[in-house]
């Protein structure tokens, strides 16, 4: 990601330092290599981060180095530790900005980032930042917000790859193919973006009616498909969960309500 980012500063005519944690890597950029990480921040005024973790971050960063310049830390990782890595920043008087790649891609228009911070830093910088993406958006004041709406949407995404993969072992255990199954999978993922926008909007206006499909109804089904799991040996932790949540519901009088009320209890 760190060779995209230079990339997309060159192509809109910044002056771009690089350095890398593998020496030799990114040799071959129209950019200035730096020997070191301290000699890579000195270069701008603007430092952009992007390593595997924050631990990683902490590693490579130099705090005097850093101090009177504006950090752009680009990692990804918890909305906590964003908090925490601006904290630092403040206390070494450095500007911080946390942000999020979305998709993967960075630069032109189909790159999708997040930056949350101080609105006076991100503004002071929004020319530059529109190299990366030019939809960049920002979220707000807290840093962490970034974070919080990345893991938001990454626990939308892995609870559902966990369920897809989940399925085909289902299927494989009723002598089902992958192949049989994929078609129907897709049709019934396909209703996905549609109740998206259902939730959203029961939880906005904190209505959750049931006209098209109750809690109570949801219960039933998910003890079928609960022991068609277990009858079938494998694991049914995350059904489980689901059902266990289900039936708090239930018991707590909202059974007749509908399945987007569990979003809010």
């Amino acid at each position: 990601m760190g060779r995209a980012i230079a990339t997309a500063l060159v192509a809109a005519d910044h002056p771009t330092t690089a350095w890398n944690r593998t020496p030799g890597k990114g040799n071959d950029l129209d950019v200035t290599i730096a020997d070191t990480a301290p000699e890579a921040i000195a270069a701008s005024p603007l430092v952009v981060v992007c390593v595997m973790n924050y631990e990683a971050v902490r590693a490579v960063l130099d705090a005097d180095a850093l101090k009177g310049r504006t950090l752009l830390n680009l990692t990804g990782g918890s909305p906590r530790q964003a908090r925490e890595m601006a904290e630092w920043a403040t206390e070494h008087g450095i500007d911080y900005l946390d942000g999020v790649i979305l998709n993967g891609i960075v630069g032109g228009p189909d790159a999708a980032l997040l930056y949350s911070g101080s609105k006076e830093i991100y503004q002071a910088h929004q020319a530059t930042l529109a190299a990366l993406g030019e939809n960049g958006i920002y979220l707000g004041e807290d840093p962490g917000r970034s974070a919080g709406f990345n893991m938001s949407l990454l626990d939308l995404f892995w609870t559902s790859m966990f369920g897809v993969v989940h399925a085909f072992r289902l299927a494989a255990a009723e002598n089902i193919g992958p192949r049989e199954l994929s078609g129907h999978a897709k049709a019934m993922a396909g209703m996905l973006p549609d109740l998206i926008d259902v939730v959203a909007e029961h939880v906005a206006t904190d209505s959750f009616p049931g006209e098209a499909s109750t809690i109570d109804s949801a219960a039933a089904l998910l003890e079928d498909l609960v022991d068609t799991v277990r009858a079938n040996g494998l694991d049914d932790g995350v059904l489980s969960a689901g059902r266990a949540a289900v039936r708090r519901a239930v018991e707590a009088g909202h059974g007749a309500e509908g399945f987007s009320r569990l979003a809010v209890l």
